[in-house]
């Protein structure tokens, strides 16, 4: 089987493989510094230490407040005015973190998207040609089965994919 490092996958898997890894770093090197910081506060903020951070806190915060933890003077009494200020300052920042972070992910996704259209437009083209080839081939060695076939006729031709973009925004609602 060889010694790659993705196991059983052929060699062009692979490095369909590591061309998809070398692009998503390139787009994850090019962030500025503005955006690793929100990311990793973003990232940070979604996970399980954020959440059992503030489980802790909140529960500290009310048992100080509540005189329950005696020699610490309450500063926030029931109902928490500057806890809900603290918090809603918090969960604003927070918004922004993640919809930056969003927005990141949707700039790096219509990328992929425009890729993968030109990599389809690219394969149906190839493919078109491959089958006009074939065609060539079935009329010089007489195969009649290739020119009789009219789904084969129809795949020969050149698509038009612009008229397909129309047609499909004619009829899918929005």
């Amino acid at each position: 089987m060889g010694n790659s490092q993705c196991g059983d996958l052929s060699r062009s898997a692979q490095n369909n493989i590591e061309a998809v890894v070398k692009l998503e770093q390139q787009a994850f090197d090019k962030r500025s510094p503005g955006e690793r910081i929100g990311d990793a506060i973003a990232v940070f903020s979604g996970s399980m230490p954020f959440f059992a951070g503030h489980v802790v806190g909140f529960i500290v915060w009310a048992l100080v407040n509540c005189g329950a933890i005696s020699g610490i003077q309450p500063f926030d009494p029931y109902p928490f005015n500057f806890l809900t200020m603290v918090v809603s300052l918090e969960a604003v920042l927070l918004s922004t973190f993640v919809l930056m972070r969003q927005n990141w992910m949707s700039r790096r996704a219509d990328r992929r998207d425009r890729l993968n259209l030109e990599v389809d437009l690219l394969a149906e083209k190839e493919v078109t040609k491959i089958l006009q080839l074939l065609q060539k081939i079935c009329d010089r060695l007489d195969i009649r089965e290739g020119r009789q076939d009219q789904e084969v006729q129809e795949l020969c031709q050149n698509t038009a994919v612009d008229r397909i973009a129309d047609e499909l925004e004619k009829k899918i609602p929005d």
